[in-house]
């Protein structure tokens, strides 16, 4: 007898009978039957992509088609039949859908007929292009770690090469500069060092260089007053534990303060000239409250002091020597005072001015009573959004800390409610980024400076990442610069990060895969500001699937182990979700100051992982019980 009829014998009863068989075959020879004519329909699409994507093209395109269907009421008869469920389909469709076809008409006693010819050749598993493409973008693994470690260097990396040779010992496997950040000179510096631990340690490490794209961020803030606080220190009580100390020194001397300090004086003229080590130094402070200075030693040209006063400096405020409980000598005055950081305080329920023009913003002015007497108002740094947005749809800062609803819309200014913040208020500060999740914006996929840069890149870097792709015509704008450049060969990384491009990732991709060697990352930072935190796990799961559909090599970042990275220890849940990363192909870490224990801890988690899990299917490796 034919093992195919055995399993069928074998089924429950509910599927003992031959016609409830030929039901579910007709269900799949249909489902089929639609991927391969949808594959035909878009015949001129799979054509324009480079020739070693088409296989991976025509399979996105049949699990695009299979996605289009609920099926999971087809799932639960596969179940139930012993046979696949198609549950992990994503990167081999046809030839799952064909296996189980050849299997029930075998059962049936059916020859199979001739099938729709594909352009998939079937002989290449999914898996393996997969592979491939990953090996082409980020280089091949020659650790027992499959899954790469992309890490950001930091500007301050340029002249610290034992972080850069630390970073590859421990197993950074791909390097990301960011192009938003620093110039040509640092980055060469930067690469210089990359290239020198490659050659010393004997590891691999690519180079991705990101173009800062067109972000969205909000405009300078005019300085606020010069003033100068320090403070003692003081226990739980308010008792004095140790004095404010304090560096004053001639304003015109450039001598650099000796040793760290609260706060640095400067002192117009001469007038320290006279003061000696035991005198006193009396003002008033910026408040009106009369506070006091005790020298305690001279250093140079300069003196040390203490204070047990909280104390507000200006400019121009007299201090006056005191000498046995008499003044002596003429007032000092003090100097210029670097301008305080500038931010804006809104609350919910405040307005905000978002203004067209880069003049320098300010916070909500009021009158002696209180009264509002102008709203808080900040410039955009790209004033292209005023054609596309429309009263009603959100807008976000910083992250998404502060939301608001554009309510009215003007020629050179835009109104926004703030309907989110906390209860204290939260602050705004000038370089800051600006979401739009609502609005259709028609922005250039390339700056000025993206272009400028992509001559640097091309001569440097391995990879080029596009960030805040919104359509296809960015990425074919890219294309078309590099092959200008002579550059189609380079990697090209598309970062999904807005709204847009989630919603249209499948037409992404598809003018993605035109260029040779590609690759998708999840910016999970900016996607989850735009459609919701609570959206983020779900949306990282799709584009997983759809990027798996398509051969393509996935980078799984933003705020990988950040607690560690940044503080030295990381939380519970940032554990489970770098373990969960490990269905990328890579994952990338962010800089900060502890970021080689957070570039071991990922490789412990990550090679652990790979024991129990790849892509969505889950491994059943020995357990040790």
């Amino acid at each position: 007898m034919n093992p195919s009829h055995k399993i069928i014998e074998a089924l429950p009863i509910r599927y003992g009978k031959k016609d409830a068989y030929a039901e579910l075959l007709l269900e799949l020879v249909t489902l089929q039957q639609e991927l391969l004519t949808l594959e035909i329909d878009s015949a001129e699409i799979i054509e324009k992509v480079d020739a070693r994507h088409r296989a991976s093209a025509a399979n996105l395109i049949h699990y695009l088609g299979l996605r289009r269907h609920d099926v999971r009421p087809l799932q639960e008869k596969l179940a139930a039949a012993g046979l696949s469920s198609m549950g992990r389909a994503e990167s081999h469709v046809l030839s799952n859908l064909r296996a189980i076809i050849v299997l029930l008409q075998r059962a049936l006693g059916r020859q199979p007929p001739q099938m729709a010819p594909s352009v998939i050749d079937s002989s290449i598993p999914g898996s393996a292009l997969l592979e491939t493409n990953t090996n082409n973008l980020l280089g091949k693994s020659v650790s027992p770690r499959h899954v790469r470690i992309m890490v950001t260097l930091p500007g301050s990396a340029a002249d610290d090469y034992a972080l850069v040779k630390e970073m590859l010992l421990q197993g950074m496997d791909c390097a990301r500069i960011n192009c938003a950040h620093d110039d040509e000179a640092v980055w060469r510096r930067l690469i210089k060092q990359i290239k020198r631990a490659r050659r010393e340690t004997g590891r691999r490490c690519r180079i991705l260089m990101d173009l800062a794209g067109p972000k969205l961020r909000t405009g300078q803030i005019a300085p606020g007053p010069a003033v100068l606080k320090w403070q003692p220190q003081r226990d739980v009580y308010g008792k004095v534990t140790a004095p404010a100390r304090i560096w004053i020194y001639p304003e015109d001397d450039p001598t650099p303060c000796p040793e760290p300090t609260h706060a640095q004086l400067p002192v117009k003229g001469n007038w320290l000239k006279q003061v000696t080590g035991q005198d006193r130094i009396e003002f008033s402070d910026a408040r009106g409250a009369l506070r006091s200075l005790r020298l305690v030693e001279q250093a140079g040209t300069g003196y040390w002091a203490e204070s047990t006063q909280t104390s507000y400096i200006k400019p121009g405020l007299k201090l006056y020597l005191l000498r046995n409980a008499r003044g002596t000598g003429y007032a000092g005055e003090v100097g210029a005072l670097p301008a305080t950081t500038a931010t804006i305080r809104l609350h919910r329920g405040d307005t905000l001015i978002l203004t067209r023009k880069a003049v320098s913003g300010h916070p909500a002015r009021f009158d002696k009573e209180g009264h509002l007497l102008q709203p808080a108002s900040i410039a955009c740094s790209l004033p292209e959004i005023f054609a596309a947005v429309r009263p009603g749809e959100r807008i976000l800062f910083d992250d998404g800390r502060i939301g608001g609803l554009i309510r009215d819309i003007h020629a050179d200014k835009i109104l926004v409610e703030i309907t989110q913040a906390r209860d204290g208020g939260e602050k705004l500060l000038a370089d800051k980024g600006i979401n739009l999740p609502d609005s259709q914006l028609d922005l250039e996929g390339l700056t000025a400076s993206d272009i400028k840069n992509l001559e640097f890149i091309v001569r440097h870097a391995d990879m080029v990442g596009l960030s805040f792709v919104r359509k296809p015509a960015d990425i074919e704008l890219l294309q078309y610069h590099l092959e200008g450049l002579e550059a189609a060969r380079l990697g090209i990384v598309i970062k999904v990060e807005t709204r847009v491009a989630f919603e249209g990732l499948p037409e992404l991709i598809l003018a993605l895969l035109r260029s040779p060697v590609v690759g998708v990352m999840i910016a999970r930072g900016d996607l989850a500001v735009e459609c919701g935190y609570e959206r983020l796990a779900e949306l990282q799961e799709e584009i997983l699937w759809l990027t798996e559909a398509a051969h393509l090599p996935v980078i799984w970042a933003t705020q990988v182990l950040e607690g560690l990275t940044k503080t030295g220890r990381p939380s519970r849940a940032e554990v489970s979700d770098a373990a969960m990363s490990e269905r990328a192909e890579c994952v990338m870490l962010n800089k900060g100051p502890h970021i080689i224990q957070a570039i071991q801890m990922l490789d412990s988690i990550l090679q652990r992982m790979q024991g129990h899990q790849q892509k969505k299917r889950a491994l059943l490796r020995r357990l040790h019980w």
